[in-house]
């Protein structure tokens, strides 16, 4: 690893919590150039829904590449992305009844955000916005001033302007009526709190430590926009396409908000691509008006196709629903009880174990590291990384799932006792 260590820039991350060299991945496994597995609750930080090297959606994309296929176009028409919109159209916004115009911004997560938060600030001529404490979406400069991370935040290097953040219901602010403040902030002449042009929110906060708003919590925010003329921009990007078992995460709530933002997992294949979803009315972009040299990546509209198709092919849906039930019942009767203080919060098949009340800091990274050694990637997210995040491929088996689930329990378990020896 020392041509990593010696040349890659101090910025790299995930390989400090996982310090081998990766060769090869298939479906929820990932292997070391050593040999060593790795059962992946991980999954590309959510960029895999489908799987390392999914046969479908690769198959597709090598007999496109085989043919010659075009692989990078702008914004020209192309078949690869009239293949992937149709698709697109009917698999997903028709049967939902969703009348949303399809923007293809720069490839990244973070893009699509920039894309939206300047169309709603275009469209209603507000400079500011309101984000949620907690929330997380994207590390430049306006996707990160709608960010609360304050360690995230200072490495701007600038001042991050025109974001007021609002309370979230979560820690502290779980006893308190977020909706009621919020409601206050606008209606009060004497707020200080200037109205914004869109509200930007989760609907489950994943790096935040998967915190789920409730379907009464988000739909009490789509009266409130809807009371007070703002735009309601849901970020879909790391629990959409599925993760939560509805292809959009949004919809057990039965809201519909006025721009989505969506990446990570829409390609399929983990290749870069992101989408911008906007009712029709909001589409005012001029020509050109935001654009972005690799908006038209051609394998991903090729993988974002298949991918569909694939969760059609095999009810996604209902597998995760089962696999849900499954991982919300171990953690509740094997993983909670180790300790009073833990507690369990998840959807679908997005879970985090929040130990902030039951070890310490430093302790939580300690068992991801046992996880590890004993072949198992679990990521950590939420205030002080105190939240082991569960985040497998969407169609992982079931051995799998539940061997991994046992991992987790296991080097829980163990810290447990070893801090009850000490």
């Amino acid at each position: 690893m020392s041509i990593f260590e010696q040349f890659e820039s101090n910025v790299r991350f995930y390989c400090r919590s996982f310090p081998l060299v990766f060769e090869r991945a298939k479906g929820a496994m990932m292997y070391s150039e050593c040999g060593k597995a790795f059962i992946d609750f991980f999954a590309g930080a959510g960029a895999l829904n489908y799987g390392h090297n999914n046969d479908y959606i690769k198959n597709r994309i090598v007999d496109y590449i085989k043919n010659d296929g075009l692989t990078h176009g702008l914004d020209m028409y192309t078949v690869a992305k009239r293949e992937f919109m149709e698709t697109f159209v009917e698999n997903v916004l028709k049967p939902r009844k969703l009348d949303y115009k399809i923007q293809f911004s720069g490839p990244t997560g973070a893009n699509a955000v920039e894309s939206a938060l300047k169309l709603a600030r275009k469209i209603k001529k507000r400079p500011e916005v309101f984000s949620f404490m907690g929330g997380f979406h994207g590390m430049s400069l306006g996707s990160l001033s709608a960010t609360s991370n304050r360690q995230k935040r200072e490495g701007a290097g600038v001042p991050l302007h025109n974001v007021t953040f609002m309370p979230f219901p979560f820690g502290f602010f779980e006893s308190f009526d977020t909706l009621a403040y919020l409601e206050h902030v606008l209606s009060d002449s004497h707020s200080g709190i200037d109205k914004p042009a869109a509200i930007i929110v989760e609907t489950i906060q994943a790096e935040g430590g998967v915190v789920v708003a409730s379907a009464s919590w988000l739909q009490g925010l789509r009266e409130i926009c809807d009371k007070h003329d703002i735009l309601l921009i849901c970020d879909e990007i790391q629990v959409g396409c599925g993760r939560t078992g509805a292809f959009f995460s949004f919809e057990q709530s039965g809201i519909v908000p006025d721009i989505v933002v969506m990446s990570k997992s829409i390609s399929g294949f983990g290749i870069p691509m992101s989408l911008v979803l906007m009712k029709s009315e909001l589409d005012i972009w001029e020509p050109g008006e935001h654009n972005g040299t690799f908006r038209g990546h051609q394998l991903a509209f090729v993988g974002a196709a298949a991918a569909l198709e694939y969760r059609e092919m095999i009810d996604l849906e209902g597998a995760v629903a089962s696999k849900e039930h499954y991982v919300r019942s171990y953690l509740e009767e094997q993983v909670k009880p180790l300790h009073p203080g833990i507690k369990i919060r998840g959807a679908g098949l997005i879970w985090g174990i929040d130990l902030t009340d039951a070890v310490a800091p430093s302790a939580v990274e300690e068992i991801q590291q046992q996880c590890f050694r004993q072949g198992l990637i679990v990521e950590t997210a939420g205030r002080a990384d105190s939240v082991l995040k569960i985040m497998p491929p969407l169609n992982i088996e079931m051995e799998l799932l539940e061997k991994g689930c046992l991992i987790l329990r296991d080097a829980i378990s163990s810290h447990m006792y070893a801090e009850t020896v000490i």
